[in-house]
Formats: C-alpha cells, structure tokens, sequence
C-alpha cells in the first residue's frame, strides 16, 4: 500500500468535558462542516454517558466515534467498568494505552495489552498510545521506550488482527502543554513504529498501518506533522473541543493526503 493509500484518520479524544448538551452541538458541527470531506476518516471520543446520544445524533453522518478506554476484563463482578463488547454496538474505535491512563490510573503495559485484545477480539479498531516522558527524551532513550511499549503491547496480537491497530506517538510532554514535537522528531518515531511492526508481524501490513501524531496538534500546526511520509493523522485532544480548530485539523489533512496523492 503507498502512502497515498493510507486514508488519513483524525480523532478527537474529549477526555472528561462537556455536558450533553454541548457534546451534541460539538458533533452536530463538526459533522456539518466535515461533511464533504471524505478523503479523511474523522471520529470522535467523548465521555462514555455520551456515546449513545451521539451515536444517534451522528447516524449516517460519516463520523465515527470511538471510547476513551475499555476494560481489561471480558465481563464480570468490576463495579465502575465497560467492557469491550458493550461498546461495539456504537464505536469504530477504542483508545487503548494513553498516557494519562498509564500515569493517573497505574496502568502499566500488561493492562494495556490486555485492552488491546479486549478490543480486537471485539471487532473494533484499538487506538494504541505511545510516548515517553521528558525525561526520557532528555536521556536519548525515546526508541527504547516506544519499542517496550510497542512489544508489551503486541506480544499477544495475532498477526492478522495488525489492521485493526492504529498507533498514535503521544509524547507524554507534548499533551496538553502547547508544546508539541517538531515534525521530524514526530516522524522519526512514527519510521520506527512501522519498521518494528513491519519485523514483528508483516511489512505489507506495516505499510498499511495508519499512524497518528497526537499532542498540542492545532490546525495552525497539522498540516506541518501530515506533511511527513509516515504520519497519517492525529488524536487531537484540546483542539477538539473547539469545532473550527478541529475541523481546521481535518481540513489540513485532507490538503496532505491530495498532495500524496498527486506525488504518487
């Protein structure tokens, strides 16, 4: 598959914001202003109250949506949890591994591993979240903590499950802090996460994978981050909240995948 192939993806994660009333104008108006852009996949992930109003408000829109987290767990006696196969009947979607889960909530790379499966095994698409600290990066060690983060979280994913992952490189000192990475160090990572799964499972598949930048992404900067040969969209968080930022987003990656594919 050439780069041009590759239908770019942004997703927007709402984290814990919005009323019900303000998620259901929120994706009335990014629907409406994303209507016609079909060249580029756009799904959103708001609190989990929200995804079944959404789900009918959105219905055959294009839009899809997507949860922020899952449970490791199939079912059972885990007060408090959603487990996979209760998000099916409404998300495309589940974001899996995000940093915030990892620092705030101890989720370590077993646990993510274990949604992962839960996600797949579900039919749906796991959103996978890697990045290092800042510290890390400050000691040269970024590869190093994507490929053990990259293997924990795939030691258990059958190769032909590979087109239902989506890896999104979310440094963690990037999220939130109006500081993202340069392009090139976003495409440096994203090189080396399709390498890796091009050695671990299949290079065809690898080419295929889509792989997004995430953190402090705004429509003013995404068109610098999709211009890269191996970033193909972004899992926008702030940014979303605002429609005509995030659809500006959207916008911009449409203008990248036109460009790749005239250069194809």
């Amino acid at each position: 598959m050439t780069l041009a192939s590759r239908r770019p993806l942004v997703a927007g994660n709402w984290k814990m914001h919005t009323t019900l009333e303000e998620a259901l104008a929120l994706a009335s108006t990014v629907a409406g202003r994303c209507r016609t852009v079909t060249e580029v996949e756009v799904a959103l992930a708001p609190p989990f109250p929200w995804l079944v109003p959404l789900a009918e408000r959105l219905e055959g829109s294009g839009i899809a949506l997507g949860a922020q987290n899952c449970s490791q767990f199939e079912r059972g006696a885990f007060t408090g949890e959603v487990a996979a196969f209760m998000l099916t009947p409404f998300c495309r979607y589940v974001i899996v591994g995000h940093s915030e889960r990892r620092a705030l909530f101890g989720e370590d790379d077993a646990v993510v591993a274990a949604k992962l499966i839960r996600v797949v095994e579900h039919g749906m698409t796991a959103i996978l979240c890697v990045g290092e600290r800042l510290e890390e990066r400050e000691a040269g060690r970024t590869l190093e903590v994507i490929e053990r983060q990259l293997s924990r979280a795939c030691q258990d994913l059958p190769a032909h499950r590979l087109g239902q992952l989506v890896v999104a490189y979310e440094p963690v000192w990037a999220i939130g802090t109006g500081r993202p990475a340069t392009p090139q160090d976003a495409q440096e990572v994203a090189a080396f996460v399709r390498t890796w799964l091009g050695r671990r499972f299949d290079e065809g598949a690898s080419r295929a994978l889509r792989i997004l930048y995430g953190g402090s992404v705004t429509a003013g900067n995404a068109g610098t981050f999709f211009a890269e040969r191996d970033i193909d969209g972004a899992l926008v968080g702030g940014a979303s909240l605002d429609a005509e930022q995030f659809c500006g987003i959207v916008e911009a990656a449409r203008v990248a995948v036109t460009r790749r594919t005239k250069e194809a």
